[in-house]
């Protein structure tokens, strides 16, 4: 699907990123970018991939013209730059804003501008019902992907976005925290018992962007649907993975995070298509015809539920057990 093309990744030093040149670098693509801040990350994957077809750029999706300058001659773009850690968003606001709402709008355009045929947005459950300023962050960039999908011509760049929640084991989840507790012997710290989260690996966020990147239209957003689990049963499995028996201690829920997560909204569900695996939430194409809000209402909304992850399929301890061994890095971690 990308033979012969060139494709940047924003943030691509990121999981996300490496994860997305495992899989492509033995294709028959011609380049990828990455663009990021950090050199040494940069200069890290550099290291470990060794491969002609990879080019570095640095820049902070933050300046236009660092973003533009690297966007030249791209043909597809996977934007996954962002500020991601809800705690540090919630005491620095405005740099989510700056990166995550400002740096999407600079993406966008920088794109259309240089012909890139299509923009796949990466966004986060958190951006439904937000409580927190990453998810506030990453709404507005959903709704500014959105507005400026309609106004595109027929001949102009496509933008669309996914939405996904936690991923396995990625940089910051509590996964490796946990991990790294029970080596050095101390208690799991768990925020509350109760709590659910959707688990996705790395592999699973990399196949909802490419159906995005073949399926999406102009302002759509893709979800994968995903299992879940309570965070003790989460910290449960780890444990009997790693057959260790340090005790858990509840710290109550930090500050910003919510009981559940939430993938769609009640709003976007009742428009929402089923595709199997997925779903696609086509995009809010009303004008400024205020009737269209105020005076022509919609009744299925009073009886749809929103998609959640305390509503999805949910796995028992045996279950995430089953999930996490699939992954590279609980194998590693089980090896070492």
């Amino acid at each position: 699907m990308l033979s012969n093309q060139v494709l940047m990744i924003t943030g691509g030093t990121g999981s996300f990123g490496s994860t997305v040149l495992k899989r492509f670098l033995s294709t028959a693509v011609r380049e990828i970018r990455i663009f990021s801040r950090d050199e040494k990350k940069q200069e890290d994957m550099r290291i470990a991939f060794n491969n002609s077809k990879l080019k570095f750029y640095i820049g902070d999706v933050r300046d236009y013209d660092s973003v533009s300058q690297a966007m030249k001659g791209v043909d597809y773009v996977f934007h996954a730059a962002a500020l991601k850690q809800v705690p540090s968003c919630e005491f620095y606001p405005m740099e989510a804003v700056r990166t995550n709402v400002i740096g999407t709008e600079n993406v966008m355009n920088a794109a259309t501008v240089n012909g890139v045929k299509r923009v796949v947005v990466l966004s986060t459950d958190k951006a439904v019902y937000p409580i927190n300023s990453m998810g506030i962050s990453k709404a507005m960039a959903e709704k500014l992907m959105v507005a400026k999908a309609r106004t595109q011509l027929e001949d102009e760049t496509v933008l669309c976005a996914t939405r996904y929640g936690n991923v396995m084991a990625s940089r910051g989840s509590v996964i490796p925290l946990f991990i790294s507790q029970l080596k050095e012997g101390k208690p799991l710290t768990v925020t509350d018992p109760n709590m659910t989260r959707f688990l996705m690996s790395l592999e699973d966020s990399v196949d909802l962007v490419l159906y995005a990147f073949e399926h999406g239209k102009q302002g759509d957003i893709f979800v994968q649907k995903a299992p879940a689990s309570t965070v003790a049963d989460l910290a449960e499995a780890i444990k009997e993975l790693l057959k260790k028996d340090e005790p858990v201690r509840i710290i109550g829920t930090r500050h910003g995070e919510k009981l559940y997560e939430s993938l769609i909204s009640r709003e976007e569900m009742v428009k929402a298509e089923d595709l199997g695996g997925y779903y696609r939430i086509p995009a809010d194409n009303r004008d400024l015809n205020y009737a269209q809000y105020f005076s022509e209402g919609e009744e299925k909304i009073s009886h749809q539920e929103d998609y959640t992850s305390h509503n999805t399929e949910r796995l028992n301890v045996e279950q995430v057990k089953t999930l996490l061994l699939k992954l590279d890095y609980i194998k590693e971690e089980l090896r070492a």
